[in-house]
């Protein structure tokens, strides 16, 4: 039995252990900073438990923070730092995992070091300076210098001279990051804005979802909107040939060529600047419309496309500032509905360039379906149509999908994603009243009919709860603001992996 529930035991201990890298890797913040505010000062030169001894004696410098070494030295904050989370952690050299556990350790404490740094490099630059007769006294109450309840000179004395003005000066900076962190706790929420915070989020509705995907657009409206802007997409096989020095070169290439002075070929092989130089000039087959990434004015593009076999363009402006001219290889083929490679590029150049005609036909269909809903109801619509509806809810209004409220991202339902920070989705769910068919609106890639099935209040404990606890979620929100502004600033030169890769892997 007991080898059963030390087994237990250990595949427990395995599942934290697994548990606690993947945290770190999707939400760091909720370990960083766990030891930053002060590692208790009285234990800065008492360590225990961790032998850093294959380290050498020399410091390691993981980046600067404004050019202040971000160093690992024996009982400096970093070091603190790595073993508090050690400590905290129970690493074992045993653990199948304790190489990545190891390595988010020191990355943890690495930047934990980073914010103290960045911290007093701010405190600095305000002009803070934690006065002398302050600090001396946290010193003399700290408890490694008190006997009887009172400081004993004996005990600070046995201190030896340079570990005395570590601990002082670190004393010293721990005051200037209390000031820091001081001010921040401090900010007050107003009452009045928690108030309103609760009260937006007590209304909250459940939704049917019907909605219109682009990917649906059929191939019948891609062939009737290639026959209905044909130039677009023709065939041209065309050679070209350009100059960016000056219109003037262009034009003397030009005139060289149309004179019979010189091939095209040889024009393009000796005098060409672009991608095609090598090959003469040759373009290869291209369609009509993606002439546009060569030729800057439509009207050129038109011309160029309508050039007969073996003629030569007048210049043309490339979208680069250079010069260009073209000669037509064969005379242009018009598309061909049943060529499945002219199709894909249609369909691409309508949803990049021309999105608004595929709007419109979803639009169109959605109004068709709202029209069917209100008559047979919603459900019964969507059935008769094939069409899929999702239900999602209830949710308040949380624009931007805040992690106060629930959110609509939280569903799973891809259509939804981003919705939650579109103006015009929560005018549409919070508008329709309830148990009617909403119009139909383009959110994101699609276009939606929503069917708001039910409203419900949050009763007084609910919303007396969410008003008690939103200062202290602001609060820690400014924890991941501050951290990211340290860690992400200009300031910070972060050669971290690199030196960790090189001491700890032997990689160079």
């Amino acid at each position: 039995m007991a080898s059963k529930k030390k087994a237990q035991s250990d595949k427990r201990d395995d599942s934290n252990k697994s548990e606690f890298i993947q945290n770190i890797k999707n939400k760091p913040f909720l370990y960083i900073g766990t030891f930053l505010i002060l590692i208790v000062i009285f234990i800065a030169f008492v360590f225990g438990g961790i032998n850093f001894d294959f380290l050498g004696s020399s410091d390691l410098e993981f980046g600067r923070y404004n050019r202040t070494p971000i160093q690992f030295a024996m009982n400096n904050f970093f070091h603190q730092s790595v073993v508090s989370y050690a400590q905290h952690f129970q690493v074992s050299p045993d653990d199948p995992s304790y190489m990545e556990m190891e390595y988010w350790i020191w990355r943890l404490a690495f930047e934990d070091t980073v914010v103290r740094a960045g911290i007093l490099d701010e405190m600095s630059r305000a002009g803070f300076t934690a006065p002398e007769d302050v600090v001396d006294r946290e010193v003399a109450s700290l408890p490694m210098f008190q006997e009887n309840g009172q400081f004993s000179r004996t005990r600070y004395r046995s201190m030896d001279d340079s570990s005395r003005l570590a601990l002082w000066k670190q004393i010293q900076e721990s005051i200037a990051m209390n000031y820091y962190m001081g001010d921040l706790a401090s900010l007050r929420i107003s009452s009045e804005e928690a108030s309103f915070i609760a009260s937006m989020s007590s209304r909250r509705r459940s939704f049917d979802l019907v909605s219109f995907s682009a990917s649906t657009f059929p191939d019948s409206e891609v062939i009737a909107y290639a026959m209905e802007n044909s130039s677009l997409f023709s065939e041209v096989h065309l050679s070209m040939i350009t100059i960016n020095s000056s219109e003037r070169d262009a034009q003397q290439v030009l005139n060289s060529v149309r004179s019979g002075a010189i091939s095209f070929e040889e024009a393009a092989f000796n005098n060409s600047q672009d991608m095609f130089a090598d090959r003469g000039g040759d373009m290869g087959i291209w369609l009509s419309h993606e002439l546009r990434w060569e030729i800057l004015n439509e009207q050129d593009r038109i011309n160029v496309s309508l050039l007969a076999p073996g003629s030569v363009s007048d210049l043309v402006m490339t979208p680069y500032g250079g010069w260009a001219f073209f000669r037509a290889n064969q005379a242009a083929r018009p598309m061909d509905p049943e060529d499945e490679f002219q199709l894909i590029s249609v369909r691409s150049y309508i949803m990049d360039s021309h999105r608004g005609y595929v709007e419109d036909w979803l639009e169109e269909q959605a109004e068709n379906f709202r029209t069917q809903a209100v008559l047979y109801g919603f459900e019964e619509a969507a059935l008769s149509m094939g069409l899929t509806v999702q239900s999602f809810g209830p949710v308040p209004i949380n624009f931007g999908d805040i992690a106060l409220f629930s959110s609509v991202a939280g569903f799973g339902i891809p259509e939804l994603s981003g919705a939650g920070s579109n103006t015009f989705f929560w005018d549409l769910a919070f508008s329709t009243p309830i148990n009617t068919v909403s119009v139909p609106r383009v959110i994101g890639g699609n276009v939606m009919i929503l069917y708001p099935t039910e409203e419900i209040l949050l009763d007084e404990y609910d919303t007396w709860y969410l008003e008690s606890y939103y200062p202290e979620w602001i609060n820690s929100s400014f924890d991941s603001i501050y951290r990211n502004y340290f860690l992400n600033n200009t300031r910070l030169e972060n050669n971290f992996d690199e030196v960790y890769s090189r001491v700890f892997w032997g990689m160079n």
